[in-house]
């Protein structure tokens, strides 16, 4: 960028109104180079950004942000707009501790009316926001949807539509940005709808064909020629059927054809809907040509090339990924379902082995969950792939359309605990809490590649109920050997030293759950340096919790549970319910996550925030040991409460 660009000038959407046709051109250009150069060196959302320059640029200059409420459905597509409007020099920072957002962000700007990241939302939003500028005098505000056609597979998006629809002189302006893809090409019947409405140069054909001579030929193209105008018009019917207007298709990156449709849109007294045609990484060859999902969203890469400066290590979702292909060479009643996320969920190479049993559904986690309900009625044992946050969308089906039937379906969440950079929407620091509402759950939570390969199997031989494996986003880790292993539990360390006896050394039981295995060892190092004997175990279930678990707990002085989910409704809790119940009154103490959204970061750095990394630990444990202690050695009645959790440092 040089001192002289267009882009400089740039802090305000007010900085776009004066700019003739030729330099918004450049500036489109600039702003490619500029997201290239920056999420090149930081990772991020590159390929779906690239594809909305001009679209966002014809935004900022029809409509009068922030009055104007501009809504992105996902919000990842949001890095044009947060550069317009005044937050190009944080790029540097994107996604990284107390920088830029990866997604809009309220604390940003009062560009963000919201921190839309789950997608299918933004038309409820802009539903309910017209409603309220209608009702509080203020019809000379306009709401802008910016919606994926992606999105559109969810259902929320068509309960919207249906009421926005309704509303025939409340204006709301939908934009479908219709790039045939969400993180890959986009299913479904309205995607293949939507498609036929991409144009193809057929006319003239025909005229060549009739001039030719060859008048069969020239038939055959007008017809087929009709046919394709008959596709093309479905979308708008479809549209005009709900009670919105309808313009388009737009090409997304003409941004004179742009104005003018989006200038008819905000002048229209009713909800109008604008279908523009864009292309995912538009302008940039890798991602143009990566046929996965069009760099969708990319680690730190080389800009000239688009290839990742480091190699991927092996991770979980790999591990899980080949060894479900390999169950599905032994075992035809296993089928996979995800929900427009086979590539970063590992389905796609199940499905490329076994396409007649993999069904890709969209963005649709409620309909995949009651879809696997109906696969399971018929005999076939589901396997459900979803990050851990978007099973929050789908706790209804869970609990009603599977548990209560009692049916076998085994779901995988993946990017479970702390993810980091995505910040407090993909956190998946909620899902022990949710599965464990479910009577007759089956949870696992394995702690390295060879138990996330038994659990898988474990899981796929329960009948009875849903079962589920968490595991966390990444490099998996060095296997972790148990010393011994029982019917419930796997014992990964235990001390040899007898010690000595009395009042001041405790027998600690330290219950890890999942990856955070080297904050357990820290744990019983810790502790063991000051005398007290500990015994590290892994379960190999977080519900039901093993009897032969709750046993152990009533042979300890004191109980740490270490887990990457929320606090309350956790595994620490599920486990001291139990304790409970049976009437064992050693106290436990959780070290877990605070309930909070957590801001973004790296992983490391997020865990550190909650205390759960090494130091904080250390410190911790010792804290609760010498309160214990001094308990016993004050002859304290009964056990001290079993309710402190780990708070922030």
């Amino acid at each position: 960028m040089t001192s002289t660009s267009l882009l400089e000038g740039i802090s305000s959407p007010d900085d776009l109104r004066s700019l003739t046709a030729t330099q918004l051109e450049n500036l489109a250009g600039e702003i490619r180079e500029f997201l290239i150069e920056k999420v090149s060196a930081t990772g991020g959302h590159l390929g779906s950004n690239l594809g909305v320059v001009e679209l966002t640029i014809a935004l900022h200059r029809v409509f009068d942000s922030p009055s104007d409420p501009i809504i992105f459905d996902t919000g990842h597509q949001s890095y044009v707009h947060k550069i317009l409007t005044g937050r190009r020099d944080l790029f540097g920072t994107l996604r990284q501790r107390d920088g830029l957002s990866g997604y809009p962000d309220r604390a940003e700007s009062p560009h963000d009316w919201t921190e839309s990241s789950h997608a299918s939302a933004a038309l409820s939003y802009a539903d309910g926001l017209a409603k309220a500028f209608e009702l509080t005098g203020q019809a000379n505000r306009r709401v802008v949807a910016v919606v994926g056609d992606g999105a559109l597979t969810g259902g929320m998006a068509w309960e919207a539509l249906n009421n926005i629809g309704d509303a025939k002189d409340r204006p709301v302006t939908v934009v479908v940005n219709d790039n045939g893809r969400s993180y890959s090409p986009t299913v479904g019947r309205l995607a293949q709808r939507l498609a036929s409405a991409r144009l193809q140069p057929a006319d003239n054909k025909i005229v060549r064909a009739g001039r030719t001579g060859k008048f069969h030929q020239a038939v055959t193209l007008l017809r087929s020629f009709r046919e394709r105008v008959k596709n093309i018009l479905m979308p708008q019917e479809l549209f005009t059927a709900l009670g919105l207007k309808y313009i388009g298709p737009v090409d997304g990156h003409d941004i004179a054809a742009l104005q003018d449709a989006l200038s008819y849109a905000r002048s229209y007294p009713g909800p109008v809907i604008v279908h523009t045609l864009t292309t995912k990484g538009n302008g940039y060859p890798p991602a143009e040509n990566d046929e996965a999902d069009q760099m969708h969203s990319t680690g730190v890469i080389n800009p000239s090339t688009g290839r990742a400066v480091q190699a991927r290590p092996r991770s979980w979702t790999d591990v899980f990924a080949e060894e479900l292909v390999r169950i599905g060479h032994r075992r035809d009643d296993v089928v996979a379902i995800t929900a427009a996320m086979a590539g970063p969920t590992g389905l796609a190479r199940f499905a490329e082995q076994f396409p007649d049993r993999s069904f890709d559904v969209g963005i649709a986690e409620q309909h995949a969950l009651t879809s696997a309900a109906g696969l399971a009625l018929g005999g076939l044992h589901p396997v459900v792939a979803v990050y851990s946050t978007f099973l929050n969308r789908a706790f209804d089906q869970l609990l009603m359309d599977i548990g209560l039937l009692h049916l076998p379906v085994t779901l995988v969440l993946d990017r479970s605990g702390v993810t980091g950079p995505d910040g407090a929407s993909h956190n998946g620091m909620w899902d022990l809490t949710l599965t464990g509402a479910v009577p007759g759950i089956h949870v696992a939570a394995p702690r390295d590649g060879r138990r996330l390969t038994e659990a898988l199997h474990r899981c796929l031989s329960v009948t009875d109920g849903p079962s589920v494996i968490r595991f966390a986003k990444g490099a998996v880790p060095q296997d972790v050997p148990a010393v011994r292993s029982t019917d419930g539990y796997d014992v990964l360390h235990e001390s040899t030293a007898a010690g000595l006896d009395g009042l001041d050394v405790l027998d600690v039981l330290v219950v890890s759950y999942g990856r955070l295995t080297d904050l357990a060892s820290a744990a019983a190092d810790e502790l063991e340096t000051a005398g007290h004997r500990v015994r590290v175990v892994d379960p190999l279930w977080v519900t039901p919790v093993s009897h032969t678990l709750v046993e152990l707990v009533g042979q300890a002085d004191l109980v740490v549970t270490v887990e990457d989910n929320g606090v309350h409704g956790g595994a620490g809790q599920m486990l001291h319910r139990a304790v409970t119940e049976a009437d064992i009154s050693t106290p436990v103490r959780y070290l877990g996550i605070d309930q909070r959204f957590l801001d973004h970061g790296s992983r490391g750095e997020v865990l550190a925030e909650v205390g759960l990394d090494e130091e904080s630990v250390r410190h911790q444990v010792t804290e609760w040991v010498g309160s214990e202690v001094a308990r016993r050695l004050t002859g304290g009645d009964g056990p001290a409460s079993a309710q402190q959790v780990n708070h922030d440092r």
